[in-house]
């Protein structure tokens, strides 16, 4: 599978899919790490992870895909969300936490 195709359907088939360096139980750099723990922090329970060290052709795939040009790389419902710093920013001021209610990745209880 091409690396373009591979992202989509990672994509298309998650509901919440982060690209990061490592993997949620071993982040192999500190802003992959901050992400995983942040969304975990934000009661998500099922975050696909794809490591992107794993692939070349991805980790310089879902740049292009994204035009975004660091990893971590967070999307949602099949929409990109941002890096490391859009995330924390995020979750600092509750906006990530009313994004994961209103996409519905996040149970409301």
């Amino acid at each position: 599978m091409e690396a373009g195709d591979f992202i989509k359907d990672a994509i298309t088939n998650n509901k919440v899919v982060l690209f990061m360096k490592g993997t949620a139980q071993f982040p192999q750099c500190g802003f992959s790490g901050q992400v995983i723990q942040i969304l975990k922090k934000s009661g998500l329970k099922d975050i696909a992870t794809i490591n992107v060290l794993e692939d070349e052709q991805v980790r310089q795939e879902i740049k292009e895909f994204s035009e975004w040009p660091t990893i971590p790389q967070l999307y949602i419902n099949e929409k990109f969300i941002g890096g490391a710093d859009i995330v924390t920013e995020m979750y600092e001021t509750g906006e990530l936490l009313e994004l994961l209610r209103k996409e519905a990745v996040l149970s409301t209880e």
